[in-house]
């Protein structure tokens, strides 16, 4: 379950587009409105955000999103029931608001028109909002059963603009990256294939990387909210693993005669590509990864001298 929070000034806009789905729409719940007219719905919101005229954008328009997995379980007056337990979490109480079920997608959603203008002209607080939602969409969600998709691979990609939309296909562009790279410079060449950079975050003037900044199209994220995979000690975890597969791969075509002299060429490649985060001036470098790239040189000379012992049997 995920929620998508909009504020806007125009309560006509926002009733228009959720009852405009014709038989694609079914009114759910309106407390504290008139659905019939319907040009009356807008007008019942109207009429009491005008007991606080000062703020200018009093509609929130909000819909919670389902995943394909739960459309059985989800029924009407399950949906009422999650929709208003949204609400309470999210500190929504006495005021107007009219829920709504789309039918005109593969997955179950509802849009939730709300008056930010409490019934008693108050003005409904948005602290930390969309902080507060993701949390609560969580928790509704283990606790009605829903499904938990992993990660991002759920997300219709296609309705995502702006900021979200960059985010995706940073996302997208470093899952893809990363299985292919054994350095940091493997992965800044994959990444540039899909139009995006990156730059490491220090700790103040130290030569201590603390996180990663990705941009794309003049947009920069940091990496731990792209993903909390995308952070620069999960990737750097990864890009490790990485080297170290390669590196036992050579140390095991090294045990094979006729390709001992080529693991050799490989292990030593991989060590100069790697040896740039070993130089304590340069900008890239990381004492751990200095440290883990020195037991990678250990192995490479035991991976040698094995080779040797081998040659003279």
């Amino acid at each position: 379950m995920t929620a998508k929070i909009v504020k806007g000034s125009s309560f006509s806009g926002a009733v228009g587009y959720m009852l405009s789905k014709e038989e694609k729409a079914e009114i759910l719940k309106a407390e504290g409105v008139r659905i019939e007219p319907k040009e009356l719905t807008a007008k019942s919101f109207e009429l009491q955000a005008s007991m606080n005229p000062n703020i200018k954008k009093p509609v929130w328009h909000i819909s919670l999103n389902f995943p394909r997995q739960d459309k059985d379980k989800l029924t009407n007056d399950k949906m009422i029931k999650i929709a208003e337990a949204y609400l309470q979490k999210m500190d929504i109480r006495n005021t107007q608001y009219l829920i709504v079920r789309h039918h005109d997608r593969s997955h179950p959603h509802i849009h939730l028109c709300i008056n930010r203008i409490d019934n008693e002209g108050k003005l409904i607080s948005d602290k930390n909002e969309k902080y507060r939602s993701t949390k609560i969409c969580r928790e509704l969600t283990e606790k009605h059963g829903l499904y938990i998709a992993p990660g991002k691979e759920n997300v219709n990609r296609e309705r995502l603009i702006g900021y979200d939309k960059t985010k995706y296909e940073i996302y997208d562009a470093v899952k893809q990256a990363i299985p292919k790279s054994k350095t940091w410079s493997e992965l800044e060449k994959q990444l540039k294939k899909d139009e995006v950079t990156f730059q490491f975050k220090m700790n103040g003037n130290t030569n201590k990387i603390q996180g990663i900044i990705f941009e794309k199209d003049d947009i920069k994220i940091n990496g731990s909210k792209v993903d909390r995979n995308c952070s620069f000690s999960k990737i750097d975890r990864e890009i490790k693993d990485n080297a170290y597969q390669a590196l036992q791969e050579a140390e095991r075509q090294a045990q094979q005669t006729g390709l001992a002299e080529s693991a050799v060429e490989t292990l030593s490649s991989l060590i100069a590509q790697l040896s740039i985060f070993t130089t304590p001036n340069s900008s890239h470098y990381d004492a751990t990864l200095a440290e883990y790239i020195q037991a990678l040189k250990a192995r490479k000379w035991a991976a040698k001298n094995r080779i040797k012992i081998h040659r003279i049997r």
